[in-house]
C-alpha cells in the first residue's frame, strides 16, 4: 500500500519538475526576446544614424544654397529699383539682420531707403486697439480718408499709408509735411510707432515682420498687421509684406494676407525672408508691384511659387 508521504513526495516532485521547465522555458524565452529587442535597437540606432547623416546633408545644402543667394543676390536685383524710393516698416517682432540685409538689397536694386518706420508690440495688441482707433482719427490730415472698414489695422494703415506713400498718380505726397510731423508725433506719444530721423515718403514699401504670433489674441496681432499692409499697398504704387518661417501659417500675417482672396490680388508676400534667398525675392516682388502685379512667394504650402516668373510646382 502506498503511503502518504509518498503521495506527498510524488506530488512535490511534479511540482518541481514544472518549476525546473517553467525556468527552463523562461530563460529560453526571454534570451530570445531579448535577442530580438537587441537586433530592434540596432535597427533603429542604424536608422538615426541615417536620418541624422541625411540632416547634415541637407543642412550643408541649405548653407550652401543661402551662400550662394548671398553672394549672387546683389546681382541678381541690379537695376531693379532704379531710381525707386522705398520706406521700410517694421513690426516688433522684425529681426534687425533681415532689415540691414533688405536696406543693402534695395540699395543694390538702385533704389533709395527714405526712412523707416517701427510698429511697437501695442500697434498689434488687442487690449489697444480701441485707443490705437481714436487716436488715427484724431489724426487724420484734412486732405486723407480713412476706409470704411472698423478694425485697427485697415484704420491705421488708411492713416500712415498717405504718409509713408506719395500717390502713384502725379508722384507727390498726400499730406504736408507738417500733418505727416503731427501725425507720427502722436503715434509715438501713444506708444504705437517709431520713426528713424528724416523719414520721408517714398513710392513703395516693404512691411517686414518675423514669424507667427503667439499667446492669447495671436490671431488679431496677426490680422491687425496682415490688414495694415494691405491698406498701405492701397495707398501707393506697390507694398510687399515679408515675414519669416512661420509667418504663413494662421497666426501669421503672411498666412492671413493669404487667405483673404482681395488682399492676395494687390498685396504682395514673401514667408522666408530670414534667407538671402527670400530676401531677394523680396526686392523681385516690390519690382513687380510696380507693374501692377503681386504674388505669394517663398517655401510654405501656400506660396504660389518661389519667385517672380518662377514655374509653378
Amino acid at each position: 500500500m502506498i503511503s502518504l508521504r509518498y503521495h506527498i513526495i510524488s506530488i512535490a516532485a511534479v511540482f518541481l519538475a514544472l518549476a525546473v521547465g517553467v525556468v527552463l522555458g523562461s530563460t529560453t524565452l526571454s534570451r530570445s526576446l531579448l535577442s530580438g529587442l537587441n537586433n530592434e535597437n540596432e535597427d533603429l540606432a542604424a536608422q538615426v544614424n541615417d536620418l541624422q547623416n541625411d540632416k547634415n546633408a541637407q543642412d550643408a545644402r541649405l548653407v550652401d544654397a543661402d551662400s550662394f543667394a548671398a553672394s549672387v543676390g546683389p546681382m541678381a536685383v541690379q537695376g531693379q529699383l532704379a531710381q525707386r524710393t522705398v520706406v521700410l516698416v517694421t513690426t516688433a517682432d522684425a529681426r534687425p539682420a533681415d532689415r540691414d540685409a533688405l536696406k543693402t538689397l534695395v540699395a543694390n536694386a538702385g533704389g533709395n531707403v527714405t526712412g523707416e518706420l517701427q510698429l511697437t508690440e501695442s500697434f498689434s495688441d488687442p487690449r489697444h486697439a480701441d485707443q490705437l482707433k481714436d487716436i488715427v482719427v484724431r489724426l487724420l490730415p484734412a486732405g486723407v480718408r480713412l476706409p470704411t472698414a472698423s478694425d485697427p489695422g485697415t484704420l491705421a494703415g488708411g492713416l500712415l499709408g498717405p504718409l509713408l506713400l506719395i500717390s502713384k498718380d502725379n508722384n507727390k505726397p498726400q499730406a504736408s509735411a507738417d500733418e505727416t510731423a503731427a501725425a507720427l508725433s502722436g503715434l509715438t506719444e501713444g506708444g504705437f510707432v517709431k520713426a528713424s530721423q528724416g523719414l520721408q515718403p517714398a513710392q513703395l514699401a516693404i512691411v517686414l515682420t518675423g514669424g507667427a504670433a503667439s499667446g492669447d489674441g495671436a490671431g488679431d496681432r496677426a490680422a491687425t498687421v496682415a490688414r495694415f499692409a494691405t491698406q498701405v499697398d492701397r495707398s501707393g504704387a506697390g507694398t510687399v509684406l515679408a515675414g519669416i518661417e512661420g509667418s504663413a501659417s494662421g497666426t501669421g500675417p503672411v498666412g492671413v494676407v493669404r487667405a483673404d482672396t482681395a488682399a492676395t490680388s494687390i498685396l504682395s508676400t514673401v514667408d522666408n525672408a530670414q534667407t538671402p534667398a527670400g530676401r531677394v525675392v523680396t526686392v523681385l516682388a516690390l519690382r513687380e508691384q510696380l507693374e501692377g502685379q503681386a504674388g505669394r512667394y517663398g517655401s510654405a504650402g501656400n506660396a504660389e511659387r518661389s519667385a517672380p516668373g518662377a514655374p509653378t510646382e
